[in-house]
């Protein structure tokens, strides 16, 4: 409890009389004996007053307040918290209500004086954007109630616990379901290629027909028939994926708002997304993390919310990527032919470890390396040299970026493909590369 800003003025404004009364004593100029008497009563009433409106204070409830708190929060956008205060007052009340949100959220509208009327229930509420990943507890709000005569607040502190979840943004995702995926797509800067070839899966044996390649013939059911058989063919309808995600600490720089993980973790979902709705199953393999995660492919739309619950609270750490390693990981887990997104960060050091991994998951499986490029690097490229701290700059920059350039010239002359991104477009480019793939029947 605190002295409010009405008891400060009167305690003031008596002050004030007094050190009057004692300048004009001091003067020597003589004032009625009643002025002193009344500036006495009006200190000794204000003082009553004062204690009596502090015990009614103490003895006034605190009101009830419910917090209503989405379960699941995007990344990096502002959601709405609401708030319901009950009470029993008989008159109405001005509060002052600060929400105990937790640090790893910035907050808009807090705090907030709400007025509290006889007989109602007041909701209210206030903004809040996560700016990191995980799970979050809400434990307590804190409410500054006021006394009868106002001479005094009282700081209460409520118990009000609450969850939620904080999820990577695919508000855009599940907003792409209202429209075509091609529109969608198209939208996204993805681009699509004409399919060629024939797909892997056998479909139906019909009559041989123009057109058709040698290489159709069913001898067998010919040979029965005594007519040309032609086998059919279609796209394998049940594909793999898997992601091989580096969390280490290349993983940890940050261009924007998200580090180069969450845009890694972003790109890999929304590929993810992409492939379920085509069909194809989707798993996924960390590395360079506490504790390594996977998860085997599966078909279906509910493959994505399993990845989501499986992701948010994943985390980068300061460990170096083992790329050896997570290779053997992931063949003792991944028996059947998948395609293999080793999403990561590369750097010339990695040559001969990278390249023996990649080709011993290259044996069994197709392999696509993701390598984020920093945007700072693109930003010093451009810059024009005006000095000489910008000269070196620009020539670290380019000694670095050609370094990096011939590791994955080596890989791509390994037949091992490479997407050298920024982070910001790391996910249109791997649904490109998917979609090219997928229809010239290549995965």
């Amino acid at each position: 409890m605190k002295p409010a800003r009405r008891l400060l003025i009167a305690l003031g404004a008596l002050l004030l009389c007094a050190i009057l009364l004692g300048a004009l004593d001091a003067l020597g100029l003589e004032l009625p004996t009643a002025i002193g008497s009344l500036w006495w009563g009006l200190l000794l009433l204000l003082g009553v007053a004062a204690l009596v409106d502090a015990w009614l204070l103490s003895k006034t409830p605190s009101p009830r307040l419910e917090r209503s708190l989405p379960g699941q929060l995007p990344l990096g956008r502002w959601s709405d918290v609401q708030l319901i205060a009950h009470h029993s007052y008989g008159q109405q009340c001005e509060v002052q209500v600060f929400d105990h949100s937790p640090a790893e959220m910035a907050t808009e509208n807090q705090p907030q004086r709400v007025m509290l009327r006889p007989g109602e229930q007041t909701q209210f509420g206030y903004r809040v954007r996560p700016l990191v990943r995980g799970h979050f507890s809400f434990a307590r709000a804190e409410l500054s109630l006021p006394s009868r005569l106002g001479l005094w607040a009282a700081r209460r502190v409520l118990e009000v616990p609450g969850e939620t979840r904080v999820y990577p943004d695919f508000a855009r995702l599940y907003g792409a379901q209202l429209l075509a995926v091609e529109d969608w797509l198209s939208q996204m800067g993805v681009r699509q290629h004409q399919r060629r070839g024939l797909g892997m899966e056998f479909h139906q044996l019909r009559d041989f027909r123009d057109g058709d390649s040698l290489r159709q013939i069913d001898w067998k059911a010919t040979a029965r028939k005594r007519t040309p058989i032609a086998r059919e063919y279609q796209d394998e309808s049940d594909q793999q994926i898997v992601f091989m995600l580096d969390c280490g600490r290349r993983m940890r720089s940050q261009d924007d708002e998200l580090s180069h993980f969450d845009h890694a973790l972003n790109a890999s979902l929304l590929l993810s997304y992409i492939a379920l709705r085509q069909g194809d199953a989707v798993g996924l393999s960390t590395f360079a993390c506490e504790q390594s995660r996977y998860l085997a492919p599966v078909k279906g739309a509910a493959q994505l919310n399993v990845l989501l619950n499986s992701l948010y609270d994943l985390k980068s750490t300061q460990r170096p990527a083992d790329y050896a390693a997570a290779a053997e990981a992931l063949l003792s887990r991944q028996r059947r032919r998948a395609l293999v997104v080793i999403v990561t960060n590369l750097r010339d050091e990695d040559d001969q470890e990278l390249l023996n991994a990649v080709k011993r998951l290259g044996r069994q499986h197709r392999v696509l390396i993701a390598s984020l490029r920093e945007e700072v690097l693109d930003t010093l490229r451009q810059t024009p040299v005006q000095n000489f701290e910008s000269a070196l700059a620009y020539c670290g920059t380019v000694e670095y970026l050609n370094a990096r350039n011939k590791l994955h010239e080596r890989l791509i002359a390994n037949k091992v493909p490479v997407l050298d991104t920024r982070p910001s477009e790391l996910g249109p480019e791997l649904v490109s590369r998917y979609l090219a793939w997928k229809k010239a029947g290549v995965l």
